[in-house]
């Protein structure tokens, strides 16, 4: 499972800068066993050594084993920091881990028929956003295929006041104009 990305080297001494894509601080702190997975590539064992928060931003500063310089650590950006699965914190009900929108329908809650996309991402600035990928719009089902449309929809109560992870879809009561491209 995901928790983080590798964003940045920090300092000559083989530290990199994590963006958390996980609510649980202590995966990045809490010395242990972590995978790393490069785009398109197999999970490697590693070890995490250290971590710390960085002040004032929602990043984290690890050390891995094996990595001691800034080259070594230089290579790290890209790359995803993972946990098993069997790490994920109870829930309580009516919690949900974001990772488990990737994939879900985006419905209007005011008309549940009409389909908005899907949420192909989740992105961590400031507030979470979801990044949805449009159904094709009226008349674009056909002929020839058309460059994917991307939106970013805040992940906030007001505006996706229900997740439905049963039946695999969210709710959207999008203000004025955010559905607009």
């Amino acid at each position: 499972m995901v928790v983080g990305r590798f964003v940045a080297a920090q300092g000559m001494g083989g530290e990199a800068r994590l963006l958390p894509l996980s609510d649980f601080p202590e995966r990045f702190t809490r010395p242990g066993e972590r995978w790393l997975q490069a785009p398109r590539g197999a999970p490697q064992r590693v070890r995490l050594l250290a971590g710390r928060p960085v002040p004032g931003k929602s990043l984290f500063v690890l050390r891995l084993e094996g990595i001691s310089d800034r080259t070594a650590a230089e290579a790290l950006v890209g790359q995803h920091l993972l946990v098993p699965a069997s790490d994920r914190p109870a829930l309580e009900p009516g919690e949900f881990h974001l990772l488990d929108l990737v994939g879900l329908q985006v419905r209007l809650l005011a008309d549940p028929t009409v389909a908005v996309g899907t949420v192909t991402d989740l992105i961590h600035a400031g507030n979470d956003l979801l990044e949805v990928e449009l159904a094709p719009g009226p008349g674009e089902a056909g002929g020839s295929p058309s460059p994917s449309r991307r939106l970013l929809i805040p992940f906030v109560e007001a505006i996706v006041p229900e997740v439905n992870l049963a039946e695999g879809w969210i709710g959207l009561t999008p203000p004025p104009g955010l559905l607009d491209l």
